[in-house]
């Protein structure tokens, strides 16, 4: 049971989230531009604000401080996206290999066929075709056992084979998926 001062300070929190949630949001909202990360990032911000309420109610302006949490939170969540986009810039940018006289019509037929299959099939089929991951790495990265990729991965290429109705699949699916690396940049 809690005592009167933590039911009063509940009440108090509990106030003060509903004055200032939306609020709270919209900042987020703003200083990200994420309209569906803005919510999450106040609610983050206000069970920050709870776990340290005694200190926060304390403070001469709590709704600046509040402010300044979603502000840090704002920034960490923007960082860690710039951060992401230099990775994801460094792989292609790696990947000198260019392909004259792409079939184009065949990356979109295997892209099509591709999008049809489940995903655990298809996360398989791309990491071990595209991006050339052993068995072993392609487990590390979907959190499954080499078993799963094992089967997940000769499924999905007969699934393959049979939307794309051909004998040679696996060679059309390996040099469509070299070439969407080249494709996917230029959109």
């Amino acid at each position: 049971m809690g005592t009167v001062v933590d039911d009063a300070a509940s009440v108090e929190f509990h106030a003060f989230f509903e004055r200032h949630y939306a609020e709270l949001a919209r900042l987020a909202h703003l200083l990200t531009g994420e309209p569906d990360a803005a919510d999450d990032l106040a609610a983050d911000a206000l069970l920050a604000l709870w776990h340290r309420w005694d200190r926060v109610r304390a403070a001469d302006h709590p709704v600046a401080y509040a402010r300044g949490v979603v502000a840090n939170l704002a920034r960490t969540r923007i960082r860690s996206a710039v951060r992401e986009r230099r990775r994801i810039a460094l792989f292609w940018s790696q990947r000198e290999e260019k392909t004259e006289n792409p079939d184009v019509a065949g990356v979109v037929d295997v892209r099509e066929a591709l999008r049809r299959l489940p995903f655990r099939k298809r996360a398989c089929v791309v990491l071990r075709h595209a991006f050339d991951l052993s068995e072993k790495d392609t487990a590390l990265a979907l959190g499954v056992s080499v078993g799963t990729v094992k089967s997940q991965t000769s499924r999905g290429m007969a699934e393959l084979h049979r939307l794309l109705g051909t004998e040679d699949a696996p060679r059309r699916v390996h040099a469509a998926m070299a070439r969407t690396g080249e494709a996917g940049r230029d959109r």
